[in-house]
């Protein structure tokens, strides 16, 4: 690929938008520079004039960023019921939430949120039925509540704790290493972690993955390279030795000991998709490192051991996933066994109390089996009802696991499971200002353009009209083999309770029926997945749900693309949409942090003639075409998100507002001190606060929550 850079020229950009409820309002837009900027793929020259804004500190930028925001809150700030939709958002978040407890040492560890604090806090209580007491508060971390903490890892006699902190909610982190018997730190804090973590092996080390910048520099650019480290507490981590990843080009490799401490497992991968798999006997004392599986073309790790048995959770020639085992001694996949066969339902696995607990998505509702190591089915576990579950696991001595089930009318509760007997009692419900019998949940399944079933879910009152005029929010995601299940949002009652309707289709590319649903919906087979989105918009339309002028678009990250993609093809479709945090530059992505590892989904520009084309062809940034009359957009993004970079969403806005005709307002709201997603609850209820505000003020619609004031 060749690139060449002329002249800059300074065009101003000024447009007129007025919404729905207000034809007189007039918007004027920021004055955004374009830069003579030509780039060559496979002979084809394509024009990228707001390459300048990909620097997001240069001064330029960051005087573009503060005049977007101004034009942005100025807009919203003019939507007289925001506050009340703020404060509706602040009641109902407002409600204690308690994580399911795990056993560390002699203590056992949960998560608690008093309602309002923007981080929580982690407590711990000696014994199950031990008094509680603070241990870790994040919310003291930060003076604005937005450094966050993640990552624990505790050594096995519960003596040592890591755990990484992160400023604004950012990628990068530093991790912290403390005695949990009086907090005291144990060594220096290790700066420059990425995609990290850590695993134990007694307490005196731990194996770390780092990228090899500033290690290293003779192996690449940051991103680029991750090694696995044993590092040996109290040392520098300049003398860490190099465990694996020094000789190939890989972007992730993670390393976990087994809870015997007997086997140290290596995953290494190139991307989201696909991993190696090794094994290293730490009872030997020069034991080399074994391949399991080498080649991406599958995933698969280690569950549980079981003296010399590894466990495996495996896609490989399975593409709904299966569990086999198979010796430490001679572990290559030629010698696996079916230990849970493959079946027609996608499955994940856990294990605890010396049993692997198979959870399988049954067209994307939760159900889980029971079965002893010897793959003997022991029973199904009876769950509250109809939604997604998750936990069970602990250590192979843990009489009773936790586990937490939820759906779209169900706040997250915790159960406690017993394993012997499989009897289930609630541990934890949260006390909200919420009816569930208010509300009806349906499963639909829709057809999409190649024929193609979708499965759809739909959330509203009960007895709402299907008469077209229901303000109704899509929200779809669509990739790297992750399932939108079912699950509760304090937030999205105040949508549900103002007449709302919430849709979610279950879009291929993602894993919600195995790898070839995800494969479907990757590289050249990805306008499969806008085809699914935008059938679903219709079906809501043409059922009556819902029209065009109710109804509005969301997705984030790989969904933040599919509404950008959704809005270029199809901008009739919805009359407001939000894309978040979107990967909107598909000819470029692979260049920023961690976005080469997306390949394996996506494809990039430099693969192929074919491949370019196919980009090209959705890309946002480039689909947009001039004179068209885009749907109300606001444009989410924050300066510190290090995974997606804002500038996909500065380059996106810009194109936007350049190329945008109408009366519709198209909007970028950058926050601050955030990352992929806010930083801290304050933040999120606030830019949820905006989207409800936003969408129904282009609607002409006043939310009854609005009407209780006047």
């Amino acid at each position: 690929m060749l690139r060449k850079i002329t002249l800059i020229v300074a065009i101003a950009i000024v447009f007129t938008a007025c919404t729905s409820s207000e034809k007189s309002e007039t918007l004027t837009y920021p004055v955004t520079a374009k830069v003579d900027t030509v780039d060559t793929f496979f002979g084809t020259q394509v024009s990228d004039p707001y390459r300048w804004l990909e620097n997001d500190t240069a001064e330029a930028t960051e005087e573009w960023v503060t005049s977007q925001n101004e034009v942005t809150f100025g807009y919203l700030n003019k939507i007289t019921y925001r506050d009340a939709v703020k404060n509706r958002l602040i009641e109902l978040n407002n409600y204690e939430k308690l994580g399911t407890p795990f056993r560390r040492g002699e203590y056992y560890y949960f998560y608690k949120n008093d309602g309002l604090q923007n981080q929580y806090v982690l407590y711990r209580k000696k014994g199950e039925s031990g008094e509680p007491e603070l241990f870790l508060d994040p919310n003291t971390f930060s003076k604005d509540g937005t450094t966050t903490m993640r990552g624990l890892s505790f050594s096995k006699d519960g003596s040592m704790l890591a755990f990484q902190i992160a400023k604004g909610g950012a990628d990068r982190a530093e991790a912290v290493v403390i005695k949990t018997s009086d907090k005291s730190l144990a060594e220096d804090t290790i700066r420059n972690m990425k995609q990290s973590g850590i695993s134990w092996k007694g307490n005196e080390g731990y194996y770390i993955n780092r990228f090899a910048e500033g290690l290293n520099k003779s192996l690449g650019a940051k991103n680029e390279y991750q090694l696995l480290y044993y590092h040996k507490l109290g040392t520098s981590p300049s003398q860490d030795k190099v465990v694996f990843g020094d000789k190939e080009k890989l972007r992730f490799v993670g390393g976990f000991v087994s809870e015997d401490e007997r086997y140290l497992i290596i995953s290494a991968s190139e991307s989201t998709t696909g991993n190696e798999l090794y094994v290293q006997d730490l009872s030997s004392p020069n034991g080399k490192i074994i391949p399991i599986k080498t080649g991406f073309e599958s995933d698969q790790g280690v569950i549980e051991t079981n003296g010399s048995r590894l466990f495996i959770e495996t896609n490989y020639n399975a593409p709904n996933s299966k569990v086999v085992w198979v010796d430490a001694a001679n572990p290559s996949y030629e010698n696996w066994k079916d230990l849970i066969p493959e079946t027609e339902n996608t499955l994940s696995t856990s294990a605890g109390g010396g049993k692997i607990f198979a959870r399988y998505l049954v067209d994307v509702k939760t159900k889980v089996i029971q079965y002893d190591l010897n793959g003997k089915q022991e029973r199904e576990v009876e769950l509250p009802g109809i939604g997604t579950a998750g936990g069970f696991s602990g250590w192979k001595d843990d009489a009773d696991l936790y586990y937490t089930f939820t759906s779209f009318t169900y706040p997250p509760t915790s159960f406690k499971y017993n394993v012997a007997s499989g009897e289930s009692t609630e541990y934890e419900r949260p006390k909200i200002d919420f009816n569930p019998e208010d509300y009806e949940t349906k499963q639909v399944f829709y057809t999409s353009k190649d024929g193609t079933k979708i499965p759809m879910f739909i959330v509203h009152k009960k007895g709402i009209e299907l008469n077209g005029k229901n303000p109704t929010w899509l929200y779809a995601y669509g990739g790297f083999n992750i399932s939108l299940q079912p699950s509760f949002s304090a937030s999205r009652v105040v949508w549900l309770e103002n007449g709302g309707i919430y849709a979610q289709p279950n879009l291929r590319g993602g894993g919600e029926y195995g790898e070839k649903w995800h494969l479907a919906g990757t590289k050249m087979n990805k306008q499969n997945v806008f085809d699914d989105f935008i059938a679903a918009g219709e079906y809501l339309i043409n059922e009556k749900y819902t029209s065009s002028e109710y109804l509005a678009i969301n997705g984030g990250s790989n969904g933040g693309l599919l509404i950008g993609a959704v809005m270029a093809q199809r901008p009739d479709l919805a009359n407001v949409a939000f894309p978040a945090v979107g990967v909107m530059d598909m000819l470029r992505y692979h260049k920023f942090t961690i976005g080469a590892a997306w390949a394996s989904d996506y494809g990039t520009s430099e693969d192929s003639k074919e491949m370019f084309e196919y980009l090209r062809n959705y890309s946002p940034v480039h689909a947009l075409k001039p004179g068209t009359n885009y749907p109300a957009t606001l444009v989410t993004t924050a300066d510190r998100d290090d995974r997606v970079v804002p500038a996909h969403s500065f380059k996106f806005a810009a194109a936007l507002q350049e190329n945008h005709v109408g009366t519709n307002p198209v909007l970028i709201r950058i926050d601050v001190n955030s990352a992929h997603g806010a930083s801290n609850l304050n933040k999120g209820i606030e830019t949820i606060a905006d989207q409800y505000s936003f969408a129904w003020y282009n609607m002409g619609i006043i939310p009854p929550l609005a009407k209780k004031g006047m």
